[in-house]
């Protein structure tokens, strides 16, 4: 395996894909959903998608990002860059390559105004939990949520 050819920010040409790395990511979810969501968010001036490609020029991860200006657990500043998704194919973790899409999603909230850059992760995520700590994030709260039906 070669490393990582490019790192690009997502066109709405490139809305596949975005979808077919979310949909690994998220599996389960309707891509026709997914697309719709996808070129929305690359049309939005307030999001953005960074898409990986390999040495043959396949995708082979993505990062997501939003501003938050509502208020983001353990920060103390708005607006807040947001990293909502992260993805990178098996084969090529370990390789750096989410490090260098989480940059890009930090300078990008830089340029946006934003002074301090979130995440989070499922409780049970250990996956996610340990990459985020490599990544530079500290633990800030955990926290369970509860719902009930009204009748």
């Amino acid at each position: 395996m070669e490393g990582i050819m490019m790192i690009k920010r997502a066109e709405i040409e490139d809305s596949m894909d975005v979808v077919s790395l979310a949909s690994l990511l998220w599996p389960g979810h309707n891509i026709e959903e997914f697309k719709i969501e996808t070129d929305q968010l690359i049309k939005n001036e307030n999001a953005i998608v960074y898409l990986a490609y390999g040495p043959l020029g396949e995708p082979i991860g993505f990062a997501q990002c939003q501003i938050r200006t509502d208020y983001v657990e353990g920060t103390s500043t708005t607006p807040v860059g947001y990293l909502e998704g992260l993805f990178v194919q098996e084969t090529f973790r370990r390789s750096g390559i989410a490090k260098q899409l989480v940059k890009h999603c930090e300078d990008w909230s830089i340029l946006k105004g934003c002074r301090e850059f979130a995440s989070d992760c499922e409780l049970d995520n250990e996956e996610s939990y340990n990459v985020h700590l490599k990544l530079g994030f500290k633990e800030v709260n955990r926290v369970i949520a509860f719902a009930k039906k009204l009748t």
